[in-house]
């Protein structure tokens, strides 16, 4: 039996699965926050130290700067604010469940959407910087007979990026799940004392572990398959020559 929210316009019924209704709720919700945020940015007086909501901000966009330039580099600090959006997501994502929503990552389709869109930055940004020469070369490395693994190897990573993450939330929501079954056949009031410490572990710790996997491993898949900056300014040397 299919789960999910049922709207009703009109004639037609419109069927949104329960990942999918939770994944617009965020979206909204951090929409509304970032407006919430710029709004506060515009306001605030920058002489003085931000305090309050605006020090949070402050202290998260700092740690995920840190995080990208000690991961990437200085000269792909670019790539921050795209890893704090996917940070915030996969966050409230993944923590989800405590509120009693379907965590969106439970859902395969919403885990491999988000490594597709890794993938994709993955090989943009090698054809940007190494060139389409460059881009095929590296295929062939170290010699070219292993030019079907290498391609291979490049297919599995949105694979196993997106498994991963998928895996391990979906295996929390259905221990959990069989927990609050299984205490409730015994008693009500046993399910506080047992399920609350699991709840720590598989929605809180390996929520926000998952999501610090998931961010690393798309800042060293990215990193590694882009030109070092080096590289990037020998091809300009040559092409201007």
């Amino acid at each position: 039996m299919k789960r999910g929210i049922v709207f009703h316009a009109g004639d037609k019924t419109i069927w949104l699965h329960e990942s999918l209704f939770t994944t617009f709720v965020i979206v909204l919700v951090l929409g509304i926050l970032s407006l919430y945020i710029h709004s506060k940015i515009k306001k605030a007086d920058f002489k003085e130290k931000p305090t309050g909501f605006l020090h949070i901000v402050e202290i998260l966009v700092e740690a995920v700067n840190n995080l990208t330039v000690q991961t990437m580099g200085e000269h792909n600090k670019g790539f921050a604010p795209y890893m704090l959006s996917l940070g915030a997501f996969l966050v409230c994502a993944n923590l989800s469940g405590l509120l009693g929503f379907v965590p969106p990552t439970s859902d395969y389709n919403v885990t491999l959407a988000l490594a597709l869109i890794t993938f994709a930055m993955i090989h943009f940004f090698s054809v940007k910087t190494k060139g389409i020469g460059g881009y095929l070369k590296q295929y062939t490395e170290p010699i070219a007979i292993l030019t079907p693994i290498n391609i291979l190897g490049e297919l599995a990573n949105p694979i196993s990026l997106s498994f991963r993450l998928f895996g391990n939330i979906l295996s929390g929501m259905l221990i959990m799940s069989l927990v609050y079954q299984g205490i409730g056949l015994i008693s009500k009031f046993i399910i506080p004392l047992v399920a609350w410490p699991l709840h720590g572990y598989f929605d809180v710790f390996s929520g926000m572990l998952q999501t610090f996997i998931f961010l690393m491993l798309s800042m060293t898949y990215i990193n590694s398959d882009m030109a070092s900056p080096e590289e990037i300014a020998e091809r300009k040397a040559k092409k201007q020559s």
